[in-house]
């Protein structure tokens, strides 16, 4: 090659080294554009993603492309560009959301004199359904003789098939209110709907956000008008950022006693019910303020892993579990299997009692 030959080469080179420096600068200047947006969309509670914005990005260059990139060339470019923004908006966005939920959620949860998250760890029990007043006082009057002092019933009762039991509704509530009152315990239960919220509201000390409802946004905007607890299970298909925006919906609209709840997620096993997440309790636990408490009778779907369960889960900073305990579980009009039966359940606090004690 001749001196004058590489003498081009060079300074084609140092144009190419001008031009890198012009592409870094406008990228960043597209960055901060795109952060620009990610802050709108937290604050509208707007999804990152957007496709149709993408499609339509990507149309506009190719009709402007003049060459000499191939088309091709171009959409693999842009295609790569829209990726490592859309990676920029979702890393800003957790960093942002946790951030948030710091400052917005409380120490502790009060439910009328008890804490949740503030001290030991607390045991929610009960049967899946509030089947009969009888079976329910039975129950109740157990549980508080072992130190529960919450007590959990399904009023209404979303079933994967519309031939299963779907529970007593509204007068399931009600008796589950009675029942709790008479026993001196904090009673917990499923809201479905916005439509019986009010009534809801008035006999039940924790609303309960069940894992169906969890994308319900018109509920958890309601809730969020409200000043009652509520305890928030996270969906069996659902990523921890995405519950962490759920709870934001309630605290964003000023109800702030919100507890979370990991009930498992949908995986390829099948040896369990779902597959028990602890991470989740852990992500919680380093990054929000929020109470979790794990809901070890869902997870597992049998009543046999129950105690160890609930063991690694209060080892994992869980601030309590949600258990479901039935007087006849082989007679249980819903979940017969994953429910411990009355003299199980004194076994189980038993089994419990070391790892309870441990964080009181």
């Amino acid at each position: 090659m001749t001196v004058r030959g590489k003498s081009r080469i060079d300074d084609l080179r140092e144009q190419i080294d001008g031009v890198n420096e012009k592409v870094l600068q406008l990228l960043n200047r597209r960055t901060q554009l795109v952060e620009q947006v990610r802050d709108q969309k937290l604050k509208f509670g707007l999804p990152m993603y957007d496709p149709m914005r993408e499609r339509d990005q990507m149309a506009r260059l190719l009709a402007h492309n003049p060459g000499p990139m191939s088309r091709t060339t171009v959409e693999n470019i842009f295609r790569e560009v829209f990726r490592a923004s859309l990676a920029q908006m979702q890393l800003g966005a957790e960093e942002k959301l946790q951030v948030k939920m710091r400052e917005m959620a409380p120490r502790g949860v009060d439910v009328s004199g008890i804490p949740i998250g503030a001290g030991k760890p607390i045991i929610i029990a009960g049967p899946c359904a509030v089947e009969q007043k009888r079976t329910l006082d039975v129950a109740a009057r157990r549980l508080k003789a072992l130190g529960v002092q919450f007590l959990r019933g399904g009023g209404f009762k979303p079933r994967t098939s519309p031939y299963a039991f779907q529970g007593l509704g509204m007068r399931g509530v009600e008796i589950l209110a009675e029942v709790a009152s008479r026993h001196g315990m904090r009673s917990v239960s499923e809201a479905t709907d916005v439509t019986s919220l009010a009534r809801f509201v008035e006999l039940v000390d924790v609303v309960q956000v069940g894992a169906r409802n969890m994308f319900n946004y018109d509920l958890l905007k309601r809730l969020g008008e409200i000043r009652r607890p509520v305890l928030l299970k996270r969906s069996f298909g659902a990523t921890t950022e995405e519950m962490f925006l759920a709870a934001e919906y309630l605290m964003s609209g000023g109800n702030r006693n919100v507890v979370l709840c990991e009930r498992g997620i949908r995986t390829f096993e099948t040896a369990t019910r779902n597959t028990l997440d602890l991470s989740s309790v852990c992500l919680v636990k380093e990054t929000t303020d929020l109470p979790i408490i794990v809901d070890v009778s869902h997870a597992a779907g049998r009543r046999d892993l129950l105690l160890r369960l609930s063991r690694a889960a209060l080892a994992a900073g869980a601030d309590g579990l949600m258990v479901e305990v039935h007087p006849a579980p082989g007679a249980a009009l819903s979940d017969g299997s994953q429910q411990l039966g009355l003299d199980e359940f004194a076994r189980f606090m038993e089994g419990l009692q070391p790892y309870l004690e441990q964080r009181g």
